[in-house]
């Protein structure tokens, strides 16, 4: 972590712009040092490196991550400005952080620049690749929860999420999201303009925040899979992936987390977020989970139940629908694992870097909430439905998949306000998400509404819970350290004050109302020009081999000559044996086969 101490004031600078390069000019306080000092500005938010003095060269301008720091460094250089206060502002006086550092200051500090500049580079690509980890968990879940003859196919699909995925980010989708060519943060807009196909990004920090950013999308993207399975066409598949990570998400992303989206909490000095606050949403229980969820509810009305899961061949309606067993347990809670594992990327990742105390401390408590929420989901939505159950039945049972969404659930529940809560109110974030779960699996089942794995009440209906959780659970002390502010806080706090709720509210009803515009349409047009669901005798015989040249599993036994071969053979050797159970039948069901 970086440390900072001793603080001196060195001197003003004026400060202008040379071909959409920021420089400095240091004056004569340190002229002792020779020379004109100027540093290239490595973007909003990152490590704001202008110089640094070393005992043999004096000053010396720094290019970071091009350029190595001096081997006998002493000092490093800050700039002043309001992107700086989660990186170096809680650590400077108290006169400095409300007045002049905002004024263009430079200030000089002791600091290990050389380990900092490792460590805040790595933090992000460490965590983005952990919130990238999340695809094989996605796809171990989902394999392990449709049948058999549909792996192969919904393998291939939570791949091309991947892959469609980085094509839409980086085409568009980034610059839709992110993208800010005049370099206007005053005024707010609908959507980015800059950096398209990335080709104006120039520097590590840069190329880092893509990356990270991109494992979000292609998480959001990979949350419909799941609840298509088994009755998808693929390439209309590889196209709603392109269409959600280029456009329909980055939109939303712009309008709360980048600086002048309209809803964004991220307004530093201008004062003018909306509802004097803005939308809190951490690390995207509404951006991420809820935009795939509420994807996956729309294409699930719209493409219609599997065959046989709610209507018999007739098309009449079933007294009881029929349930599909998953194929692989041990898939699904090796995928709920490598989920859980991976949210710890994107929980405490998204505070970016630890460049302080205090942003070791969001990080830490995000790490905190994560775990304790998921904790409570799984068993929540698992004794809840045991207990249902034995009210009912006068039996109780404990249902893994139960436990599997309900952790599920409380990871995202949690992940809005994983920063801004307390580890109790996570806990109870959690034992309300196994409740949502749960409520939300049974009603879609009486609308008729098929989602193979459950993602729609494990990411639509508790990525809505998230986000309402923030409104009333937002700890003042937690805020501030968070958000720099405490004038809006959680209801349950400031119970005069819903002003924090209201905002939450406003912004699930934007993302449903804009995936629902979006993504309606699209699924529509895919189902009319036949491009979306497959023909009733490929879904019926399993799209392993009506797509995809062949069933996922070799589950072909041996001969039966060969087997009564080898019973003859120890037969001569050794005399009239016994034939072992486990050689007499598989010698049975290989004549069976043969038969058939």
């Amino acid at each position: 972590m970086t440390s900072v101490e001793d603080f001196t004031l060195v001197s003003h600078c004026e400060t202008v712009t040379l071909n959409n390069v920021a420089t400095c000019t240091l004056l004569d306080q340190v002229s002792a040092l020779e020379g004109t000092v100027a540093g290239l500005i490595d973007g909003v938010d990152t490590f704001f490196l202008l110089f640094a003095v070393s005992e043999t060269n004096g000053v010396c301008a720094l290019d970071w991550p091009r350029q190595g720091a001096p081997s006998d460094l002493i000092y490093v250089c800050i700039v002043g400005a309001r992107y700086l206060t989660g990186i170096v502002m809680s650590e400077l006086p108290e006169y400095l952080r409300k007045n002049e550092i905002l004024c263009g200051l430079l200030l000089v500090c002791k600091i290990d620049v050389r380990g900092a500049l490792l460590t805040l580079g790595y933090v992000g690509l460490s965590q983005g690749a952990c919130v990238f980890l999340m695809q094989s968990g996605f796809a171990m879940l989902c394999a392990g929860s449709v049948r058999q003859k549909n792996v192969k196919n919904i393998m291939l699909k939570n791949l091309l999420d991947a892959c469609g995925g980085a094509i839409g980010f980086w085409s568009i989708g980034f610059a839709l999201a992110y993208g800010d060519r005049d370099g206007d943060l005053v005024n707010k807009r609908f959507i980015g303009n800059d950096y398209f196909g990335l080709t104006d990004l120039k520097t590590g920090g840069e190329y880092i925040g893509w990356f990270f950013q991109f494992a979000f999308a292609a998480t959001a993207a990979t949350i419909v899979a799941g609840t298509v399975a088994e009755r998808c066409k693929m390439a209309a598949y590889l196209c709603y992936s392109v269409f959600l990570t280029g456009f329909v998400y980055p939109v939303v992303v712009h309008s709360i987390w980048a600086s002048d989206g309209f809803l964004t909490a991220f307004r530093g000095d201008f004062a003018d977020a909306f509802r004097d606050i803005g939308v809190v949403d951490f690390a995207g229980s509404g951006v991420v989970h809820m935009t795939g969820g509420a994807t996956a509810l729309m294409a699930a009305i719209i493409l219609g139940p599997r065959k046989g899961r709610f209507y018999d061949d007739d098309g009449n309606p079933l007294e009881t629908p029929v349930s599909f067993p998953p194929h692989s347990v041990a898939l699904q809670i090796l995928g709920t694992f490598i989920l859980w594992f991976g949210w710890y990327g994107f929980n405490p990742g998204s505070a970016l870097k630890i460049s302080n105390s205090d942003v070791a401390a969001v990080a830490g408590l995000c790490a905190v909430t994560t775990t304790i929420a998921a904790a409570a989901g799984c068993v929540s939505a698992m004794f809840t439905d045991s207990l249902i159950e034995c009210f009912k039945t006068g039996e109780t049972s404990y249902d893994l998949t139960m436990a599997m969404n309900g952790a599920l659930g409380g990871l995202v529940g949690i992940t809005a306000g994983t920063s801004v809560v307390t580890p109790w109110a996570a806990l109870v974030i959690g034992i309300i998400a196994g409740w949502v779960y749960y409520g939300f699996s049974k009603l879609l089942i009486m609308l008729k509404i098929d989602d193979a794995v459950d993602a729609i009440p494990v990411h639509f209906a508790n990525g809505m819970w998230g986000v309402i959780a923030v409104g009333l659970f937002a700890e003042p002390d937690r805020m501030l350290l968070a958000y720099s502010t405490d004038v809006h806080v959680g209801w349950f706090y400031n119970g005069s004050d819903a002003n924090l709720l209201l905002v939450q509210i406003c912004a699930i009803l934007w993302i449903i109302g804009w995936v629902t515009a979006t993504m309606v349409p699209f699924f529509i047009v895919l189902r009319a020009i036949g491009f979306f669901r497959v023909d009733p005798l490929e879904e019926e015989v399993g799209l392993d081999i009506s797509h995809h040249r062949g069933a996922a599993y070799d589950l072909t036994g041996p001969k039966q000559e060969d087997v009564e071969e080898l019973m003859e053979v120890r037969a001569s050797k050794h005399g009239k044996v016994e034939v072992p159970k486990e050689v007499a039948d598989a010698a049975d069901a290989a004549g069976e086969e043969e038969m058939a």
